[in-house]
Protein backbone atom coordinates (compact mmCIF):
# COMPACT_ATOMS: atom_id res chain seq x y z
CA UNK A 1 0.00 0.00 0.00
CA UNK A 2 1.22 3.66 -0.96
CA UNK A 3 1.24 6.33 0.98
CA UNK A 4 -1.10 8.13 -0.62
CA UNK A 5 -3.61 5.22 0.23
CA UNK A 6 -2.56 4.85 3.98
CA UNK A 7 -3.74 8.36 4.46
CA UNK A 8 -7.10 7.70 3.22
CA UNK A 9 -6.97 4.74 5.34
CA UNK A 10 -5.69 6.64 8.17
CA UNK A 11 -8.66 9.54 7.47
CA UNK A 12 -11.18 6.71 7.70
CA UNK A 13 -9.95 5.07 10.46
CA UNK A 14 -10.19 8.51 12.61
CA UNK A 15 -13.41 9.55 11.08
CA UNK A 16 -14.66 5.98 12.57
CA UNK A 17 -12.70 5.87 15.85
CA UNK A 18 -14.31 9.20 16.91
CA UNK A 19 -17.67 8.18 15.76
CA UNK A 20 -18.14 10.73 12.98
CA UNK A 21 -19.62 11.20 10.38
CA UNK A 22 -18.39 11.94 6.72
CA UNK A 23 -20.73 14.67 5.77
CA UNK A 24 -19.86 16.66 8.89
CA UNK A 25 -16.44 15.85 8.17
CA UNK A 26 -16.76 17.00 4.49
CA UNK A 27 -18.73 20.16 5.59
CA UNK A 28 -16.39 21.08 8.40
CA UNK A 29 -13.57 21.00 6.20
CA UNK A 30 -15.07 23.04 3.23
CA UNK A 31 -15.88 20.52 0.50
CA UNK A 32 -19.75 19.34 -0.15
CA UNK A 33 -20.45 15.76 0.87
CA UNK A 34 -20.13 13.98 -2.72
CA UNK A 35 -16.89 16.30 -3.13
CA UNK A 36 -15.28 14.53 0.00
CA UNK A 37 -16.54 11.04 -0.96
CA UNK A 38 -15.21 11.14 -4.02
CA UNK A 39 -11.45 12.07 -2.62
CA UNK A 40 -12.17 8.82 0.10
CA UNK A 41 -13.07 6.55 -2.96
CA UNK A 42 -10.15 7.83 -5.27
CA UNK A 43 -12.49 9.49 -7.95
CA UNK A 44 -10.72 13.34 -7.14
CA UNK A 45 -7.80 13.49 -5.63
CA UNK A 46 -7.18 14.69 -2.11
CA UNK A 47 -4.28 17.38 -1.96
CA UNK A 48 -1.68 18.29 0.47
CA UNK A 49 -3.41 21.12 0.81
CA UNK A 50 -6.64 20.24 1.80
CA UNK A 51 -4.64 17.59 4.74
CA UNK A 52 -5.20 20.70 7.22
CA UNK A 53 -9.12 21.54 6.17
CA UNK A 54 -9.48 18.23 7.11
CA UNK A 55 -7.49 16.88 10.32
CA UNK A 56 -9.32 20.18 11.83
CA UNK A 57 -12.55 19.04 10.67
CA UNK A 58 -11.65 15.58 12.50
CA UNK A 59 -10.05 17.81 15.51
CA UNK A 60 -6.37 16.20 14.94
CA UNK A 61 -3.14 17.30 14.74
CA UNK A 62 -2.29 17.19 10.58
CA UNK A 63 0.56 14.90 11.45
CA UNK A 64 -2.04 12.77 12.66
CA UNK A 65 -3.72 12.33 9.14
CA UNK A 66 -0.20 10.45 8.06
CA UNK A 67 0.80 8.69 11.09
CA UNK A 68 -2.86 7.49 12.97
CA UNK A 69 -1.88 4.04 12.59
CA UNK A 70 1.20 4.06 14.04
CA UNK A 71 0.60 6.35 16.94
CA UNK A 72 -2.55 3.71 17.12
CA UNK A 73 0.45 0.69 17.59
CA UNK A 74 2.83 2.93 19.76
CA UNK A 75 -0.27 3.17 22.19
CA UNK A 76 -1.10 -0.10 22.46
CA UNK A 77 2.53 -1.42 22.87
CA UNK A 78 2.73 1.23 25.98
Amino acid sequence: MGDYEKMLDNIRSIINDKGMKHSVVAERAGFTPQEFSNMMNGRKTLRAEYIPDIAKAMRVDPNTVYFYEEYKREEKAS
